[in-house]
């Protein structure tokens, strides 16, 4: 498979890579400030930025040869309530997560045909938990986005569909994981009593991707490790 990845320097993206690479596909990454490994094909590239992802995605192309999947991962994580959340918090979360998916839509229904795209979005978009209002705000987009494109772009045998996460071991977890007393509320919450490890994600993504699921698509996973049965 040849395979696009943007935010392929976090904890999700550098275990994908490494999975896909491991099952032979040929990967083109997106990262933008923490270089990747050298052995993978990369470019530096702002996310949130449609003419740098519709560039990567034509450049991916070309390096490639071909475009089967592309995978969007960029994000962050504020956790406050939304009468604490500033103005640029609230655009920086949008841009990150929201118009980062967007322009990757855009570009490749401008650009490929015969191709599935995965989205992240989060399990507290579908639940809500206190504390999310910012990230639950650009996922929730993130989820409608993927329903309409897949209906659009059906045409041009464009597959989308969203991931959501819950609770993952990852630099981007780390606020809750490096705290003992938030960790053990958050892992009492969860049917499987453990939080989750990227491997499950990229296991998720892989499944997604695979041209043997064709007929998989408008469709949001959700894997909490249960969260979502228990709230």
């Amino acid at each position: 498979m040849k395979v696009l990845i943007l935010g392929s320097a976090g904890g999700i993206g550098k275990k994908l890579s490494e999975d896909l690479s491991n099952a032979s596909s040929d990967i083109y990454l997106g990262y933008h400030t923490n270089p990747v490994d050298s052995i993978y094909k990369s470019k530096k590239i702002d996310a949130t930025s449609f003419e740098e992802v519709e560039n990567f995605i034509q450049c991916g192309k070309e390096e490639l040869g071909e475009v089967d999947a592309i995978v969007n991962l960029p994000g962050n994580l504020i956790l406050k309530p939304a009468h604490l959340s500033t103005e640029d918090e609230f655009y920086n979360t949008i841009d990150i997560n929201l118009k980062s998916a967007f322009g990757v839509v855009r570009a490749a229904g401008k650009l490929l045909d015969n191709c599935s795209i995965v989205l992240m979005s989060t399990a507290a978009a579908s639940i809500g938990l206190s504390n999310h209002e910012l990230i639950s705000s650009a996922k929730a987009g993130v989820e409608g986005l993927a329903k309409s494109a897949a209906k659009t772009y059906a045409r041009k045998n464009i597959r989308v569909n969203t991931v959501s996460p819950g609770l993952i071991d990852t630099p981007l977890s780390k606020k809750i994981t490096e705290n003992p007393i938030v960790l053990k509320a958050s892992i009492k919450m969860l049917a499987a009593e453990k939080i989750g490890e990227p491997k499950q994600i990229s296991n998720m993504i892989r499944f997604l991707i695979d041209p043997g699921n064709d007929w998989i698509t408008g469709q949001n996973f959700i894997v909490d490790g249960g969260l979502s049965s228990t709230k």
